[in-house]
């Protein structure tokens, strides 16, 4: 049995890494193989889920990204216990005895700051330092950001490794009536094309706005609100299309989730989006607003072409599974341990 320690503070917030967090660390309490043992501290919101062996405190992130980042003198066994393994978030990498495993889902702060807070930049520079000297093992969304981590970092390709982020069970057409219900609580028209907000230029509003002006056009986050996590499936189900000409993507895991819930894809041929979006998708260059337009109108208005689009996008969607990521994760550790 491997004893393994993994920071689940990320799961208080909002956004692709809880999402990861919260599934990842939810099905590796699955592996038999396995004892977890997890780390939790907030101020913002109690943990209420249901994983065994939870240590939860009561304190801000700029504590603990002082004290593991910068001052370095408390180890993560000094709050959960001696560990084999220690899976770090990707906040802070707190000094550890045991085998050290962390996941890069993106390397935004680090390649294109000026798309990120000067805090979160400086944090996420600091923290590389102490990854670059002590880290067994990085874990990789995408072979996009593992490339990317190797530009601009001092890791070695042999202590990285990828293992894709998986699609949720709950990702799924939802019933019509389900759908009309969801649409009159948000104020939604009958039919939209769905965008995603998002912090800086990153997610290419201005151009997605100029490519949708025919249509109805919804950005979540800005002309709705972020929904929860389980309403996200009644999101994708009742928009046409997912229009999403991101810059850059650790992953994307909007594309999968929008394929398994029955909606088209349309978003972009750079980063990580080909690889989360396989053959399902239709992809276009994100600085071409004329480009974007005239694929968007293609899907919103040829049939055939959506159908088929629907049909590839379950099949694309399945490869993806937060089991198979966990498994994957879980055989990470082993090997580290065999050395």
């Amino acid at each position: 049995m491997i004893k393994v320690g993994m920071d689940i503070s990320q799961i208080a917030h909002f956004g692709g890494v809880p999402v990861y967090t919260r599934e990842l660390s939810s099905n590796l309490q699955k592996q038999k193989t396995l004892e977890m043992v997890y780390f939790f501290s907030s101020l913002r919101r109690t943990y209420h889920g249901s994983l065994k062996g939870v240590k939860k405190f009561k304190l801000p992130p700029a504590l603990f990204e002082m004290l593991f980042n910068r001052l370095r003198n408390v180890g993560i066994e000094h709050f959960i216990g001696p560990i084999d393994i220690f899976h770090s978030s990707d906040w802070t990498q707190p000094p550890s005895k045991a085998k050290k495993v962390t996941t890069y889902h993106d390397v935004v702060p680090l390649k294109y700051p000026q798309w990120s807070h000067p805090k979160i930049t400086a944090v996420q520079r600091r923290r590389l330092r102490i990854v670059e000297s002590e880290i067994d093992m990085v874990i990789c969304v995408s072979e996009s950001t593992k490339k990317d981590l190797l530009t601009i970092s001092r890791i070695p390709k042999e202590k990285t490794v990828v293992i894709y982020e998986g699609v949720s069970e709950i990702f799924k057409p939802q019933d019509i009536k389900v759908i009309k219900d969801f649409k009159k609580r948000y104020d939604l028209p009958e039919e939209f094309v769905l965008a995603i907000g998002g912090v800086g230029e990153r997610r290419n509003l201005k151009r997605v706005k100029e490519a949708s002006k025919n249509y109805k056009l919804i950005i979540s986050g800005m002309d709705i609100p972020w929904v929860s996590y389980e309403e996200l499936p009644l999101l994708y189900s009742s928009a046409r299309v997912l229009f999403y000409p991101s810059f850059y993507e650790g992953f994307g895991l909007p594309i999968i989730e929008s394929m398994a819930s029955g909606i088209p894809v349309i978003t972009s041929n750079v980063s990580s989006m080909p690889e989360a979006g396989g053959d399902a998708a239709i992809y276009v260059n994100p600085e071409d607003a004329g480009e974007m337009e005239g694929k968007l109108k293609e899907v919103m208005e040829n049939k055939s072409l959506r159908e088929e689009l629907i049909k590839k996008g379950f099949t694309q969607a399945k490869k993806f599974s937060w089991q198979k990521c966990a498994e994957e994760t879980s055989e990470v550790y082993r090997r580290l341990l065999e050395r």
